[in-house]
């Protein structure tokens, strides 16, 4: 009696179980449904979306191909990239001090050669005799503990220290792949269901809204008020939380980023006081996205850490949940590829903080390189090092640039018709907001596009500059925005300045009502 395809493919897999018999292949490719399509995703992956990288980057790197491969194919000669907070993709240059002690690091063979005392500045050499003595084996292709080395820890804590006046403790710190990861392991400790959110600014850095997504929460929106510089008011803060917990969501936590990110604004300490009277009262976590605190360029305005601010309110380390993210991706070093940051948590009990461990611990740890950048951010080199003058310069020399590079562009958004930007007063972005005619987003709504990602894509297409739509931050409704970097050469700025205010001038004309 003839076998059933069954039976046979089962004989062929015991004769050889590491083949694919070649009837279930021919069976897969005529027509069966595939394994896995997108409708059989996870649609928490579908809701999730992260604009920085999103369809304007797609489209701005089709059109970089396409002057690669035919050069004058363009009404423009480059790709000019102000979506993305990316300092050294744009030409800025690492601080050499960090180099150097990341070299030795990576490769310290080279501290027994003789040319090293000449090559290298003799307290990058300390620094990295000192950082190879912490880690395993002396290796930084070694796995360290889970939080970090204890040793980079203790560094990052005196630095914390440091900065803000009162102690802090390296067994509080978690050293991480960059902010990022430290805010998704945050999210998958707080969120439980859909029932549970996480109160947000909007305008928001997408990472919140697609972290949120990607774990099943609700993000509850908190609006800034742009009329007043991208304020923060406790009263919105209530209302929105009011109006969440009478939808049945249990908020767990509240987001500030300050400086803020899109929007550039440095909280005043009052206000900092008040937030942090609001999540004590309401039982609130606090989650302070603090990555650009070295870039403040309003001379009147200064950063101070939550953590600085809560200990001055009187608050111990048991008296209000605070976890603090910090990253060597911004600031003056720019070290986006290196990954490297470190979540600094506070006021939980010893048997939350157990399960922090255990889901650091799941990830093994974050990589060495970015644990020691991480230390040497929150310990540059001090005065009377060799390496201080020069480090020194290139630190004020790239901060000095980015204050200049802000008043320009922001000068020349506000010289555009129905256009308005508030002062950078630190970060590294503009959300300049832009009133649009019918006729343009009429002409929109036609493609099938937001407004604001339709003029986006108009000026990609026409100048070669790439700014990302506010509709993927978040904004008021009936408003349109977009995101602009500072981080451009300073002496391509003024090109930027230019064609950007030649587009806009055809493209108001064009759908002028």
């Amino acid at each position: 009696m003839r076998k059933s395809l069954c039976e046979r493919l089962i004989a062929v897999v015991k004769l050889n179980p590491y083949s694919t018999p070649r009837s279930y292949t021919i069976m897969a490719s005529n027509g069966a449904t595939p394994p896995v399509t997108v409708q059989s995703l996870n649609p928490k992956v579908l809701k999730c979306e992260y604009a920085v990288r999103g369809e304007i980057v797609s489209v701005a790197q089709k059109l970089q191909q396409d002057l690669q491969a035919n050069p004058g194919s363009h009404p423009f000669q480059e790709i000019l990239y102000c979506n993305i907070g990316n300092p050294q993709s744009l030409g800025q240059k690492p601080i050499t001090f960090f180099r150097e002690v990341l070299a030795l690091c990576d490769h310290p063979a080279l501290l027994d050669k003789r040319e090293t005392n000449t090559l290298f500045s003799a307290d990058s050499i300390k620094r990295a005799l000192m950082i190879l003595d912490q880690i395993p084996g002396r290796a930084t292709g070694a796995y360290s503990h889970s939080q970090g080395i204890k040793g980079l820890r203790d560094t990052i804590a005196s630095g914390i220290e440091a900065r803000d006046g009162f102690p802090a403790d390296p067994n509080d710190i978690f050293l991480t792949d960059g902010a990022s990861p430290g805010v998704h392991m945050m999210m998958q400790l707080l969120i439980r269901s859909e029932n549970d959110g996480i109160l947000c600014p909007i305008p928001q850095y997408p990472l919140y809204s697609a972290s949120i997504a990607l774990h099943g929460g609700t993000l509850v929106r908190y609006y800034l008020d742009e009329a007043t510089g991208w304020g923060l008011e406790v009263s919105e803060l209530k209302k929105q939380l009011e109006a969440a917990r009478q939808n049945g969501i249990t908020v767990r936590a509240l987001v500030a980023i300050n400086p803020g990110n899109p929007t550039g604004q440095v909280l005043a300490e009052e206000n900092q006081r008040q937030i942090v009277d609001f999540c004590k009262k309401e039982g609130l976590v606090l989650l302070a996205d603090e990555v650009y605190q070295e870039n403040i360029y309003a001379p009147d305005k200064k950063f101070h850490s939550f953590k600085k601010i809560c200990r001055s309110m009187g608050y111990g380390d048991k008296d209000i949940p605070l976890v603090s993210f910090q990253s060597v991706s911004k600031g003056y070093h720019g070290e986006c590829g290196k990954r490297g940051g470190y979540m600094e948590v506070t006021g939980f009990s010893s048997e939350v903080r157990e399960q922090f461990y255990k889901v650091a611990s799941v990830n093994l740890c974050s990589n060495i390189s970015g644990q020691i950048l991480a230390s040497l951010v929150m310990s540059p080199p001090k005065v009377g090092d060799e390496s201080y003058d020069a480090y020194l310069c290139e630190r004020d020399g790239i901060l000095k640039s980015l204050a200049r590079r802000a008043k320009t562009l922001e000068d020349a958004f506000n010289s555009l018709e129905g256009v308005s930007c508030n002062k950078a007063e630190g970060a590294m972005y503009l959300f300049p907001q832009i009133k649009l005619p019918k006729k343009a987003i009429k002409a929109a709504e036609e493609a099938k596009k937001a407004a604001d990602t339709y003029y986006a894509i108009r000026l990609l297409n026409a100048t070669g500059v790439v700014m990302v739509p506010g509709s993927g931050f978040g904004q008021v409704p009936g408003t349109w925005h977009f995101r602009c970097t500072i981080l451009p050469p300073e002496d391509k700025i003024p090109a930027i300045v230019s064609q950007l205010t030649d587009f806009h001038t055809s493209f108001m004309n064009e759908f002028r009502d």
